[in-house]
This record gives structure tokens, C-alpha cells and sequence, in this order.
């Protein structure tokens, strides 16, 4: 234990209105999130990362005197939202105190003339979404965690959604946000639009997990609906040819709305009935602008003996892609289990990545599906999708763990990028320092000087 009752009575008193639960109810559930590893653990009553207080916010202006105590008495806090991730980042490796920050009223202001809206950190991604479509705007931000996920969160994870290769990821739609420090200071970075007033602040924070601060409202860009949004699929003979297209069209500065090749595994879920690896593409933009991009989309497709199979495969996918169902029911059998991995390489690297990975998991899962999501004219993301069934819940966890060591060596041995967009959390900490290399000491020395108890989300991103 970390907290006697001193220093309990002094994190009530910083509190304010806060509440605080001690409940073996509340510490179990801020114990764990959906990172399958943690849910199989839960199943088997296993809590290696315990909490020992659980404190409710209602309001961010609680926070700074909240921070300082916790500094002062040198005790951990992490920070938790909608519990969504899937890599452990919410979870307390040194017990201490579980900030939830969910219970904070969601609030919003829309900026049509500069087509931004701020948002509390605390927001539910999809609520925001669905307020904005109301009012003609989206944010261009659509992971899949969508509706179970906060706006501080993915500033925090550094995430990207189902559309970045035309909005681009969160690093590329925020303009700014307000953040705490360990030490108690309120701090706004921002651009708005562009700034060159030294180094470019807002790149502190993102992405860095809760391990220098707590970001508590956040401005993003928002774009007009009033657009036109077209949709088509394919069959291709291989993968190969699916990653010299997606290579091809971002060599020529294409901006489409939608790119996602599936080999042929994951193909028959994506597009059941189908046998070969399938790309869905899709556009978005004025009438003749996105009808424009998509044929010149299907002249690269075509052009490496792609066969057209309408837009009806997108249409059913864009219907059903927040659904979890599959991992989710896989992960409540005994036994079942199901892993999503997603990384990163360039377009010299990510064919020989995606083999070796398919190849070195096979035997760890029943199926291995494999697709390419997310392009940049220097390479793509690649996101493995495992299922399987163990003879029980113990041997599920042995396997979930080979897997991830398994994936994470190769990925460190081809020098391809650990993560494209869950984050590092617990699955990747232990490789993080080896992924940074000496870069990982910039790391290390912005830990000191912004937080240096060392209080806030220890254990993550090597530190």
C-alpha cells in the first residue's frame, strides 16, 4: 500500500467535491480495461495491477491541488476515461490512485467561422460526432473505439480513425489543448492556424499516455458535411498488388476518404463469399472532385487486373464498423480469445513485415486475418486480427502473451514501427526503449522536468 490514512485524509481534502471509492467493486473494475490480456485475467479473478483508490472527478478545476498532493506524497495517479484501450494504458502498475475523469459533465463549443470545436476532454467520441452531424460538420476522426472513447483519450494515444488518410490522424486535427501538470500548472498549447513561436508545443502531449500530464479540453477542426461521398470495391489476384496501389496513388498526392486492403483471410469476413485479397476504397469532396479521385482510383486498380464489385461491400461494412461483436463474443467464451495488433512500415518494408508475421502467429491462433488501413507516401499501417480457442482461460492468457512477444520481436527485428495508433500501454512497454532508441532519452528527461515525483501513469511508454 502506497496510501496510509495521512495521506488519504490529504488526497480528500485536495479533492474538493470528488468523489472518492475504495470499493473492492470500484477497484476491480479500475483495474482492468479491454485489453484482451486484462479481460482474461478478470475472468480468472487474476488483478496484477491493482488500484487502491478510485476518484471520481466532476470537475477538471479539481485537479491541480489534486495533482500537487499526489506529488507532494509521491503517489501514482492514472488517469482513466471510457476504459476502451486495448493495450493496458489506464492500468495502475504501481497501485495508487485511478483518475476517473469520465464522471466530468461533457460541454462543447462550435466555432463555424473557424471550423473548430472545443470540446472537455471527458466527452465521448461519438456523442461529439453525432452533436456536430446535427449541425452539418464531422470531426474526421473515426476509429473504431468511436463510441467508446473520449476526446482526451485520443490525444493521449496519439489516434488515428478509419478515414485518416484523407483527415489524417489526431495529430493532424488538433489545434490545441489545456493540460495539468504533476506539479500543478495549467497549461494551453495551440496554433491556430499555424505558428512558428519555437517548437511546435502541442507535440509534448500527444501521444504520451497520461505520463506528463492531464489534457482536460481540447480544440479540434471540424468540415462541412455538405459533401459528396462515393464508394467502390474490388478483387485483386494478390496483396502485392493491393500494397503497390495504395504505393502508387499516394505517390501521386491522392487524398481519398477511405482505403482498406484485406488479404484473402480477412476478405471473407470483410466481403463474405469472397476468396482473394479485396480493396475497399471510397471518396469525398465536392461532385466532381470525389468522382474525379475515384476514377482515378480505379484506373490504378483496374490497371493491375482489378475486378469491380460495386460499392455494396463498403456500404455493409461502413453499417457495421464500430462493431466489436466478434472479439467481444470470442473473449466472453471459456477458452477464447482474440488479439488485435496494429504497427507500421514503410513501402521497402511493410511485404516482408506482413509475411513474417502472418507465418510466426499462425500456430498461435486459429485465424490470422491481416489488412492495410491507414497510407502515407512513405508507407501504410498493417493490423493483424487473431482468433482462437484454448482448452481454457489459462492457457488463452499464455497464448495472448506469446503472441504479443512474438509480434513485438519481429516488428523490433524488421524495424518497423510498434504501433500506428492503440498506443504502447502495458502490451508494448517493455519494448518501447528498443523501438525509440536513443531518441527514448528525450523520453526520459521531459518525465523529469514535467513530472519529477514520477507520479503520473508509471510503467508506460519504458519509463
Amino acid at each position: 500500500m502506497t496510501i496510509d490514512p495521512e495521506t488519504l485524509e490529504a488526497l480528500r481534502s485536495a479533492a474538493g467535491d470528488a468523489r472518492l471509492d475504495s470499493s473492492t467493486e470500484a477497484l476491480t473494475a479500475a483495474s482492468h480495461d479491454t485489453w484482451p490480456l486484462s479481460t482474461k485475467l478478470a475472468k480468472l479473478h487474476e488483478h496484477p495491477w491493482p488500484a487502491e483508490l478510485v476518484i471520481r472527478l466532476n470537475r477538471f478545476d479539481e485537479l491541480p491541488e489534486l495533482l500537487r498532493t499526489a506529488s507532494r506524497h509521491q503517489i501514482p495517479v492514472t488517469v482513466r476515461a471510457c476504459g476502451s484501450s486495448v493495450t493496458g494504458q489506464p492500468l495502475p502498475t504501481r497501485g495508487g490512485v485511478v483518475l476517473d475523469v469520465s464522471t466530468v459533465p461533457p460541454t462543447f463549443a462550435l466555432d463555424e467561422r473557424n471550423l473548430t470545436v472545443t470540446a472537455s476532454a471527458s466527452m465521448p467520441g461519438g456523442e461529439l460526432e453525432d452533436a456536430l452531424a446535427n449541425a452539418g460538420y464531422t470531426l474526421g476522426h473515426s476509429p473504431q473505439s468511436l463510441y467508446r472513447s473520449s476526446v482526451g483519450g485520443w490525444v493521449a494515444t496519439l489516434a488515428s480513425g478509419q478515414f485518416s488518410s484523407m483527415y489524417g490522424g489526431i495529430e493532424d486535427l488538433v489545434t490545441g489543448y489545456t493540460v495539468v501538470l504533476a506539479t500543478g500548472e495549467t497549461v494551453t498549447v495551440k496554433a491556430s492556424p499555424r505558428a512558428a513561436m519555437g517548437p511546435d508545443l502541442r507535440r509534448v502531449f500527444l501521444g504520451s499516455e497520461g505520463t506528463l500530464g492531464v489534457i482536460t479540453s481540447v480544440t479540434l477542426k471540424v468540415f462541412p458535411t455538405t459533401v459528396t461521398t462515393r464508394f467502390a470495391a474490388y478483387r485483386l489476384a494478390t496483396v502485392e498488388d493491393g500494397i503497390e496501389i495504395l504505393r502508387e496513388q499516394a505517390a501521386l498526392g491522392l487524398r481519398p476518404l477511405l482505403l482498406r486492403l484485406y488479404d484473402a483471410t480477412e476478405a471473407a469476413h470483410a466481403a463474405p463469399g469472397e476468396t482473394q485479397p479485396v480493396l475497399f476504397v471510397g471518396t469525398r469532396g465536392p461532385e466532381t472532385v470525389a468522382d474525379a479521385e475515384l476514377r482515378v482510383l480505379d484506373g490504378l486498380i483496374t490497371g493491375r487486373a482489378g475486378v469491380p464489385l460495386g460499392a455494396a461491400p463498403v456500404e455493409r461494412w461502413m453499417g457495421r464498423r464500430f462493431d466489436f461483436s466478434t472479439v467481444e463474443n470470442l473473449l466472453d467464451e471459456p477458452g477464447g480469445y482474440a488479439e488485435t495488433i496494429e504497427v507500421a512500415h514503410t513501402w521497402s518494408g511493410i511485404g516482408d513485415l506482413y509475411h513474417a508475421l502472418t507465418t510466426a502467429l499462425a500456430p498461435l491462433a486459429d485465424e490470422v486475418l491481416g489488412h492495410f488501413s491507414h497510407v502515407y507516401p512513405q508507407g501504410t499501417s498493417l493490423y493483424v486480427i487473431l482468433l482462437g480457442r484454448a482448452p481454457d482461460d489459462t492457457e488463452a492468457v499464455r497464448r495472448l502473451r506469446a503472441i504479443w512477444e512474438t509480434a513485438m520481436q519481429i516488428c523490433l527485428e524488421q524495424g518497423a514501427e510498434l504501433s500506428h495508433h492503440h498506443g504502447g500501454g502495458m502490451a508494448r512497454s517493455a519494448y518501447a526503449r528498443r523501438s525509440l532508441g536513443s531518441a527514448h532519452v528525450v523520453l526520459q528527461r521531459l518525465k523529469s522536468a514535467l513530472d519529477p515525483a514520477g507520479i503520473l501513469n508509471p510503467g508506460k511508454l519504458g519509463l
